[in-house]
């Protein structure tokens, strides 16, 4: 009999699995969440499964919908818009402070290594978790923890949404230049001109994402 211990390590397995699938756009938006076939996948009964779509709802990728069961959540494009808008908000809220405390070279360097392995990556969902590790560095960057948790509670759908817009063609060519160009202002030390880059960098995700909403 496995302990609850092992019960719950086994729903975060599955519920991880799940989040790669929605991430990298193996499950779909509206997509129904078939409990037995998880389970037979693990070896295990429905309840580590159905723990697994608990946590997921409460992470905010998959919603309960009656009479139909758990289905991957499709957000609007008011949510999206909101979520990305944050996203911008907190980032410029973390620059401010970065202007203020200075530069973390530590981080700087990390950057410069997260950047390294987002050019020899191939897949979307690979690209989406470094650029938002990346992205993570600016924000521990500006000494807030504010700043910080509430860029953490976007977390996964965040994720999802940028998928979305790395999937287009080019999109990730144009965005290693663009992370690029931000390590080289960090250099130089011309934060002013970061500023101006990021709100540019992800102004640039909302219109790739409005293509794909719109197509």
């Amino acid at each position: 009999m496995k302990t609850n211990f092992e019960n719950h390590a086994l729903s975060n397995s599955i519920a991880k699995h799940i989040t790669d699938q929605i991430i990298s756009g193996d499950l779909k938006p509206g997509e129904k969440l078939v409990e037995h076939i998880y389970a037979e996948e693990y070896g295990t009964s429905r309840a580590p499964v159905r723990e697994a779509i608990y946590l997921l709802a409460i992470e905010g990728l998959v919603e309960r919908i009656p009479r139909k069961g758990a289905v991957v959540k499709e957000y609007s494009e008011h949510e999206i818009y909101d979520l990305l808008e944050i996203r911008n908000m907190l980032e410029n809220m973390g620059m401010e402070r970065i202007k203020k405390h200075g530069i973390d070279t530590e981080l700087l360097e990390e950057m410069q290594n997260i950047l390294k392995q987002m050019k020899e990556v191939k897949d979307v969902y690979s690209y989406t978790q470094l650029n938002h590790s990346f992205h993570m560095c600016l924000i521990n960057m500006s000494k807030s923890e504010t700043v910080k948790n509430m860029y953490l509670r976007l977390g996964w759908p965040l994720l999802r949404i940028q998928s979305v817009s790395f999937a287009n063609e080019g999109n990730i060519e144009k965005s290693i230049n663009e992370h690029q160009l931000i390590i080289n202002l960090l250099n130089e030390q011309k934060l002013d001109e970061l500023s101006d880059l990021i709100v540019k960098h992800n102004e640039d995700v909302i219109v790739s994402v409005q293509k794909v909403l719109r197509s």
